[in-house]
């Protein structure tokens, strides 16, 4: 049965694969009476933005112009700048990264103060928010505190004319299982039907299938 739906933005057809199957998952800390050696960045608090490859960051240092620089986060996760030519900046929050420069450059000048400013956000993979099938604009998007599914639409501008909207699942990962959640975005944006405004979450994968001829 062919779904009617023809928003303003549709695109054109987009060929997509889509997984009709069950999707099948691919785990202890230990404490110890004396803390730990620091050896990496705390964690970042629920909704801190963290740092991943592709991000484009403004390193400014306070009263010194030379130092500060605008640089992209490689592949490999690292970004490189005056004085501080190889620094891991992926899987870390601005501020984390802004502390870590600030005692790399305590060798070469007194009190620096680093401000770090993401210019482009991508986000590492498992917080970022992926939308493939008929999206208008499929995409892969960095995660925000509180972001819903009709906030990936607006962001992905919407269905396409041949998107089965009230077939699509959210894939997301449970521990070590993936759990398959059913939501209709044709109902939710055609008859405004908020129950199905479900809150995504890092990692979360929005499929939506093409409708049946």
């Amino acid at each position: 049965m062919k779904t009617r739906w023809a928003p303003a933005f549709a695109a054109p057809l987009l060929a997509v694969l889509l997984l009709t199957g069950p999707l099948l998952a691919l785990g202890p800390a230990g404490c110890a009476d004396a803390p730990p050696p620091v050896t990496g960045p705390a964690p970042a608090a629920s909704g801190d933005y963290v740092i991943g490859p592709g991000d484009k960051l403004n390193v400014f240092v306070y009263d010194n112009t030379q130092l500060s620089a605008d640089v992209p986060v490689r592949p490999d996760g690292r970004i490189s700048t005056p004085l501080v030519p190889d620094i891991m900046a992926a899987g870390k929050t601005p501020a984390q990264l802004g502390h870590e420069v600030e005692e790399k450059l305590k060798e070469y000048i007194r009190d620096p103060r680093v401000t770090i400013i993401v210019q482009d956000f991508v986000g590492p993979l498992d917080r970022q928010i992926r939308v493939i099938g008929e999206a208008a604009e499929p995409a892969a998007l960095p995660y925000r505190d509180r972001m819903t599914v009709l906030d990936v639409l607006i962001a992905t501008k919407g269905l396409t004319r041949y998107a089965a909207g009230n077939r699509a699942v959210i894939v997301r990962r449970v521990g070590n299982k993936q759990e398959i959640i059913h939501v209709h975005l044709a109902s939710l944006i055609k008859d405004g039907d908020i129950s199905q405004n479900v809150e995504m979450r890092p990692g979360d994968t929005l499929i939506i299938p093409q409708s049946w001829f």
